[in-house]
């Protein structure tokens, strides 16, 4: 898993992570909503997606309150929000692999945008299936110790012994990954051994990365990656552009 650096890789293509806070907010609103519809639960403990998405709002500081409106919201009897779940694959420049999950209540829109974004950019729209053979499924912690106030084999150990399946360190960042199926059982004894998160979710992970090479194809990759974070309908963006 060595190399993963996504929490690198947001610093480095959106360094004013402030400025999309709100934004942020607004998605993960929408995916809370949406699980507790799914899981038929807006109880965490009876129903594991919701708990997921908790912990993901929990690690970018999404308040409580925010948390607690949006699955009110869900359960209320008056709301008509009718999202699914849609995966989009492609390519960028370069051959780069890319992922794009949205939500969405028009499967017409957004598909007509995604392919925007792949097309303005010098990538192209796939068929389905035709990168995500190249990525893992992985539960993916990540802790920032740019304070250095937390020691490597500690955490490494203290990240083992809850059965998380791989543990790097890059630099100030610890990226810890799990199987999917015991993402939430290994932030929870972290979380009770007193750690907190900088982004925790269960991520689409790259098995190889691709340089991309050229002026021209690095700011159109940039400027890819940039549209589809600014769509509302996009949730999360995977990709294996190798940016160091």
């Amino acid at each position: 898993m060595s190399g993963h650096s996504k929490w690198h890789n947001i610093q480095k293509t959106k360094g004013a992570a402030d400025a999309k806070r709100a934004q942020a907010f607004t998605k993960i609103a929408r995916e809370l909503i949406v699980a507790v519809k799914e899981g038929g639960s807006g109880d965490p403990a009876n129903n594991s997606r919701l708990a997921t998405v908790i912990v993901k709002a929990k690690a970018v500081n999404m308040p409580n309150d925010n948390i607690k409106r949006s699955i009110e919201k869900a359960l209320g009897s008056g709301n008509s929000d009718n999202y699914e779940s849609v995966r989009y694959e492609g390519y960028g420049p370069c051959g780069v692999a890319v992922i794009v999950d949205a939500m969405t209540d028009n499967r017409n829109r957004t598909a007509s945008e995604v392919r925007h974004c792949f097309d303005k950019y010098g990538g192209n729209m796939g068929a389905a299936g035709c990168v995500s053979w190249s990525f893992d499924n992985k539960g993916v912690i990540v802790i920032d110790n740019s304070e250095e106030e937390l020691d490597e084999d500690t955490v490494m150990m203290d990240a083992l012994d809850s059965g998380a399946e791989d543990f790097t360190a890059e630099g100030e960042v610890f990226e810890i990954y799990t199987d999917p199926d015991s993402f939430m059982t290994v932030c929870d004894a972290l979380t009770a051994k007193g750690y907190k998160f900088a982004s925790a979710q269960v991520e689409m992970v790259p098995q190889n990365y691709i340089q991309v090479t050229g002026e021209d194809n690095l700011k159109n990759m940039e400027k890819m990656i940039d549209m589809f974070e600014d769509n509302d309908d996009v949730q999360n963006i995977w990709h294996n552009w190798d940016m160091d």
